[in-house]
């Protein structure tokens, strides 16, 4: 009993001591440093910003650097989150390789700090004349309109897609995906094994670089996390099927980088099917277009993606699947202080090349539409938007990746590090990006705690 108590002294001294070194040590980043602003209606010059994902939270952040030290410029952001999902890493919540929460950057806290507005509603409407968005009931007024609300899945008129698939959307989409699988390991269980292949057949459709991804992490949940929950099921026993429908996967990245894909799939036993398309999804299989069915109850779609709906409600010039009609500056047709930028807006650079819609292209497009938009309140002329393509990162596995930056192309190990260390490194949240590395370390002695998490039924 002495021992225990003094145990317990001496571990209660120590959280003690931790506690009162961390208080006098640790001093809040400056970056996250809230700091006192006027009411965003009470500055002259209003900048709105519609959408928080890479490209809206990039433009209201560099807005406010840019004018941190001036008295003149308001920047407000509207969401319907109050955070934005880290997309490249959104894959490795399935295999429970990152934890959900890390994947939400937050968006009130760092934008408060940097001295932004932030207000979380839907977008309803948009009155150019008055300059007026409508969001939840309310009325926000701007000077300069950034909007950049991001894209949806595209279904192509493919019959039964939205209704049987797994759209990959967002955060809740990859609790999904594991969800799914847990729930038929659970259901296997219960039925000592005597379930119907379609139950633990898993199809992937789309073979970009979020397919290939999503694949792999099914693999890694299925083969190095789960069976030893569930000894009775035998990883052999899942299929797991990636259908393209061009003739190459990574389509996007250099032939030595889709072979190196190509060979660590078949390593992994991922069924590729290629130059084929979904001619239909039922609820138990999908059906191709060469005539050959795959029965399966659990479905994927990663396959398109299109601009997001709601910018019919906006009334601004846009092509359904492109986006917001746009100058090379990046306004929109027909208006001198609306703008847009990330995936729901068509933007070609100066040289006439459409702007591809992914995460660097949208941080690319943040950082200049900003500096155009202050441009343009300073009477100056703004600049074409020259996009500069840094590479790609493709992670298979948490040890595997296919890799090309700058032109260099390198794949496997090192190509997986490359990708943990670069998007660690461009992790905003500085807690996130400490949770997301200890996660990352202790994956290192311990296999990741996977449970599925029901609402009431």
């Amino acid at each position: 009993m002495k021992k225990a108590f003094k145990r317990a002294i001496a571990l209660g001294s120590g959280i003690a001591g931790a506690e009162y070194l961390r208080r006098r040590l640790v001093r809040p980043h400056p970056r996250y440093e809230p700091w006192e602003r006027a009411p965003y209606v009470d500055f002259p010059n209003k900048v709105l910003v519609l959408g928080g994902g890479f490209g809206g939270y990039t433009a209201a952040k560099t807005l406010c650097r840019l004018t941190r030290h001036r008295d003149d410029v308001g920047v407000m952001l509207i969401s319907r989150e109050n955070y934005f999902t880290f997309w490249p890493m959104l894959a490795t919540v399935i295999s429970s390789d990152t934890e959900t929460r890390n994947i939400a950057q937050p968006l009130r806290r760092s934008l408060i700090a940097l001295g932004a507005s932030f207000r979380r509603a839907e977008v309803e409407g948009l009155d150019p004349e008055r300059q007026t968005v409508r969001a939840d009931g309310q009325e926000f007024p701007y000077d300069q309109l950034i909007i950049a609300l991001g894209g949806e899945p595209a279904y192509f008129g493919i019959p039964g897609v939205q209704e049987h698939c797994i759209s990959m959307k967002g955060i809740r989409t990859a609790e999904e995906i594991r969800n799914r699988v847990i729930e038929r390991y659970e259901e296997a269980t219960l039925a000592r094994g005597e379930v119907p292949d379609s139950k633990l057949t898993f199809v992937v459709i789309g073979g970009g670089a979020t397919g290939v991804e999503t694949a792999s992490e099914l693999h890694a949940l299925v083969h190095d996390v789960l069976p030893s929950d569930y000894p009775n099921i035998k990883p052999s026993r899942v299929r797991i099927v990636l259908v393209e429908s061009h003739r190459e996967i990574l389509k996007e990245l250099d032939p030595v980088l889709r072979r190196a894909a190509r060979k660590k799939l078949a390593d992994l036993q991922i069924e590729v099917l290629n130059n084929v398309r979904a001619k239909e999804v039922t609820k138990d299989r999908v059906i191709l277009a060469d005539g050959h069915e795959i029965a399966s109850e659990n479905v994927i779609w990663t396959a398109g993606a299109r601009a997001s709906g709601k910018l019919e409600a906006l009334g601004l010039p846009y092509d359904e699947r492109k986006g917001l009609t746009t100058d090379p500056c990046m306004r929109v047709a027909g208006y001198e202080n609306i703008w847009a930028i990330g995936d729901c807006a068509a933007n070609v650079d100066k040289n006439g090349n459409p702007v591809p819609p992914n995460a660097q292209a949208a941080v690319q497009e943040g950082r200049a539409v900003a500096r155009n938009v202050l441009a343009v309140m300073d009477g100056r002329e703004p600049e074409p938007f020259e996009y500069r393509a840094m590479g790609q990162l493709v992670e298979l596995g948490s040890r595997f990746a296919v890799d090309e930056v700058m032109g260099i192309r390198f794949s496997g190990f090192l190509a997986a590090l490359f990708w943990r260390a670069t998007y660690l490194y461009k992790t905003e949240s500085p807690q996130n990006r400490a949770r997301i590395a200890a996660d990352w370390l202790l994956d290192l002695f311990f296999k990741p705690a996977v449970t599925e998490i029901r609402g009431d039924r």
